[in-house]
């Protein structure tokens, strides 16, 4: 199968997903989620979680030369807002700004904007509080804590490869991937409003 024929596969099945998306509450209350395995794949079976973060490893890829800043804002970033909420601290609208990073890193990506590598860092950094946090209620450990960066570091990689990859295809793939995050953050944040 050539890696046009791959990509137009894939980007149909996240449409697909993205269809039957809805918005998943990640908070309300702490669960006994421990242990480096479940940490890791925390981020990765959560599809709000795994299109952030492949989006913010694609856009790094595809629109910076330093492109480990963005990423590496966002595992650390992620860590901290998971550290803060166990220890107690809110976070407001924690859900809208998951929705919202959707919405803003899939049309980074659609536009292929290209932001000062601070600024983008600042941006998809502070998205990642949110995130955390949200993980951080659900987490009941430091080993758990531990494989969600492992697991975020791991889907930054990906998306990272898969830019590099999306800079030698068609011009249009990028910008239809980063158009199904964004959906995406449109359709949670419908779903946030009228549940």
């Amino acid at each position: 199968m050539s890696s046009s024929a791959l990509i137009k596969r894939s980007l149909f099945a996240v449409a697909l997903a993205t269809l039957s998306f809805s918005a998943a509450a990640h908070v309300g209350g702490a669960h006994d989620h421990g242990g480096l395995l479940t940490g890791f794949l925390h981020p990765i079976t959560g599809l709000d979680h795994l299109a952030a973060m492949l989006a913010v490893g694609v856009w790094s890829a595809m629109t910076t030369r330093r492109l480990w800043v963005a990423p590496l804002s966002f595992a650390a970033l992620l860590l901290a807002g998971a550290l803060l909420a166990q220890a107690g601290i809110g976070f407001p609208a924690i859900e809208p700004m998951i929705a919202a990073s959707l919405l803003v890193v899939g049309l980074l990506l659609a536009a292929q904007v290209k932001l000062p590598e601070a600024a983008g860092a600042v941006l998809v950094g502070t998205f990642a509080l949110f995130h955390g946090a949200a993980h951080g209620q659900e987490l009941a450990d430091g080993a758990a804590l531990a494989g969600m960066v492992l697991g975020t570091a791991a889907l930054h990689g990906v998306g990272i490869a898969m830019g590099l990859g999306l800079q030698r295809a068609n011009h249009w793939a990028p910008r239809v991937a980063g158009g199904v995050v964004a959906v995406m953050g449109l359709n949670m944040g419908w779903s946030l409003i009228a549940g």
